[in-house]
């Protein structure tokens, strides 16, 4: 499967500033530096304004702003190639037509021409991420004319392994991927550059518990680290 994703252009959809490396950031550096993909980056949400009891995006215009500077550090540390920012407010993505999300996508999508799309395991606890996964879904649905052959979820620390123990829609991998010490530093350096949403330990977020999780993932396929994931769909010529 990874041999496969070699020179491709991989599209990453993802609902908050930080996602894009919680989510695949060892995984992305390995892709980048050691098989000549092109990436760019969907953030769909602004990110903060759901810690406020109103949502009131002026009133943290300055945090906004840190926050989206934020961003190109962590591009940066990743070196992935693009992004495009979008301001659906924050923990409220279920307030916004599906048909809004769903739209922005297809235009980035057309214009980037992208053969693999990751994004948001559709279980997790967060709204956002939830209806990022709907919009993906249904913005690639198979038909001739669709360019996305492959679609791809991946977990996010503190939002995936949350959902109730009872709730059928848990993350279940069945692709992983061997990253390196290096891959997982450029990971762990480029959540380090989001001032608003870095953790100490134990909090998932923190560097200590996105080390223990990616030890956890290549113990259980039997290589010292890897990162994790789901195929929805993949359509091979």
């Amino acid at each position: 499967m990874l041999e496969s994703l070699r020179n491709k252009k991989i599209l990453i959809v993802a609902a908050h500033p930080d996602d894009e490396i919680l989510g695949l950031g060892a995984t992305m550096n390995k892709l980048i530096h050691e098989y000549n993909i092109q990436t760019h980056v969907i953030i769909l949400g602004e990110g903060i304004t759901s810690r406020s009891e109103v949502h009131d995006a002026k009133s943290w215009k300055k945090e906004l702003d840190i926050h989206h500077s934020n961003i190109s550090l962590a591009q940066k540390a990743i070196g992935y190639h693009g992004v495009s920012l979008f301001n659906f407010p924050d923990n409220r993505f279920d307030s916004v037509a599906l048909l809004d999300i769903i739209k922005v996508i297809e235009k980035v999508k057309s214009e980037f021409s992208p053969e693999v799309i990751f994004t948001h395991h559709g279980g997790d606890v967060n709204i956002d991420h939830q209806r990022c996964f709907e919009a993906v879904i249904t913005a690639c649905r198979p038909m001739d004319h669709e360019m996305v052959k492959t679609i791809v979820t991946f977990e996010t620390p503190s939002g995936t392994e949350w959902r109730s123990p009872s709730d059928p829609r848990h993350f279940l991998p069945n692709f992983f991927v061997r990253v390196s010490e290096d891959n997982l530093m450029a990971k762990i350096d480029a959540m380090e550059s989001y001032e608003f949403e870095k953790r100490t330990y134990p909090h998932p977020r923190s560097p200590e518990a996105l080390k223990i999780q990616a030890q956890r993932w290549g113990i259980s396929v039997g290589t010292a680290l890897a990162e994790a994931f789901t195929i929805i769909r993949c359509i091979e010529e």
